[in-house]
């Protein structure tokens, strides 16, 4: 199998799990704060347990690869935090929708940077998410919770689209599961001063959710989707992701009983039609 093939597999089954974050979201009945912690908490331990389980080099090459990593861990909890949040406010769908705006801001900042010149392209498929965002946009009254749940959604998208450009410098140099080690526990030891200010109850149920939370959705799928960057460019990888919306849709709408709007079917559709083409040209990247 082609490595780009391969990379492909990783990002799409990647992007899967991340859809099914948003569903923990409603079924856990404790803040996003907190599950973001428990989430980053059971993945920092699986990944440990799976580096020393191989024998491999848990402790960085580089003080300067300690400190991004660290970096990208505390970006990595904004995500989530703001992420969890936005669905919390309003539905999945709303907090999805908004996130798959980030393909926008990759291209946006990689121009800045100076990596990739703006292209036609991706001014066309970087629209294309954002019409479909606009459709299903809910009510612009700032009191509103779906306001509210829209407004966390792209700061969730906007800390994805730094993490996905980070996370780029590191694939090739540093092992994926370490890379998702770092990132999770520097995350977890970010969120942790802020959760014990803030306790909540914790129930059996919220615990064995928050370990599936961790281990599969989180541990697995971020390792995936890191691995898969070695072969993908941001952009591609940042317009893919954007599936994770439609996936978070009709898990809400199997498991929750949500029912999308038809601005939401709507959008979703403007999205699923963008990926599919967008995957068919990568080849000219």
């Amino acid at each position: 199998m082609k490595q780009e093939n391969k990379s492909l597999i990783f990002l799409n089954s990647s992007v899967f799990l991340f859809g099914l974050a948003g569903i923990f979201a409603k079924w856990i009945n404790i803040p996003a704060l907190g599950i973001t912690f428990g989430r980053v908490f059971f993945s920092s331990i699986s990944l440990l347990v799976y580096l020393i389980a191989t024998r491999q080099k848990i402790l960085t090459d580089s003080r300067k690869d300690f400190l991004k990593l660290v970096f990208c861990g505390i970006i990595l909890a904004v995500h989530w935090w703001s992420f969890l949040g936005s669905v919390q406010k309003s539905s999945v769908a709303t907090g999805t929708i908004t996130f798959s705006s980030f393909p926008l801001f990759v291209t946006v900042f990689e121009a800045i940077l100076g990596r990739r010149k703006i292209r036609l392209n991706d001014l066309i498929f970087a629209t294309s998410i954002i019409v479909g965002v606009a459709v299903t946009c809910p009510s612009f009254s700032v009191s509103s919770d779906d306001m509210q749940g829209f407004s966390l959604g792209l700061i969730s998208a906007v800390s994805y689209a730094i993490l996905t450009l980070c996370n780029k410098n590191f694939t090739g140099r540093i092992n994926e599961s370490k890379i998702s080690f770092y990132e999770q526990s520097s995350a977890m030891i970010f969120l942790l001063p802020i959760v014990l200010l803030n306790p909540f109850p914790v129930t059996v149920k919220d615990i064995s959710l928050l370990v599936l939370l961790g281990v599969f959705t989180t541990a697995l799928a971020h390792t995936m989707f890191i691995s898969s960057l070695k072969n993908v460019s941001a952009s591609v990888a940042g317009v893919c992701s954007s599936m994770e919306t439609v996936y978070g849709i009709l898990f809400a709408f199997v498991l929750l009983g949500e029912v999308p709007y038809v601005r939401e079917i709507i959008g979703g559709l403007i999205i699923i039609i963008t990926v599919t083409i967008r995957q068919y040209t990568i080849k000219t990247e």
